[in-house]
């Protein structure tokens, strides 16, 4: 059995973006040289997600409006936790939404996705340094 963990680290600078992350998994199971195996990617904050989704700008822009829609970032005066002196209530739901992790197969070497699917970052309380944990574990 073969292993590879490795962090991703993130500081974007709005507070929330979406980032394809796709090639850097990639990069990681080529370097991890597991054959027939999984990938567990997971944003180890508990305001950001990892999700595998189409990397089409216009789906992107519609998931940004829909979590805004279900969960606002303001009147910040909305969420019980932002009285503990926090502003992102908004961003707690958000993750809930979005999850925490996508697992993906390894075979032969490759990510094995279905059409279109593209892993990817979601960042809704940014401003700081975040990571996210790649375990790689097979044959």
């Amino acid at each position: 059995m073969k292993s590879l963990t490795e962090h991703l680290w993130f500081d974007i600078s709005t507070r929330r973006d979406y980032i394809n992350i796709t090639d850097k998994i990639e990069d990681l199971v080529r370097k991890s040289e597991v054959q027939e195996g999984l990938v567990l990617v997971n944003a180890m904050h508990i305001t950001a997600s990892v999700y595998i989704n189409d990397a089409e700008s216009g789906l992107i822009q519609d998931y940004d409006d829909w979590l805004e829609k279900l969960a606002p970032h303001e009147p910040i005066s909305h969420y019980r936790h932002n009285r503990t002196g926090e502003d992102n209530g908004d961003a707690h739901l958000k993750r809930q939404i979005m999850g925490r992790e996508v697992v993906v197969a390894i075979t032969n070497g490759r990510l094995d996705f279905g059409p279109w699917e593209q892993i990817f970052y979601a960042e809704f309380d940014g401003r700081r340094k975040k990571r996210i944990l790649v375990k790689i574990i097979g044959e």
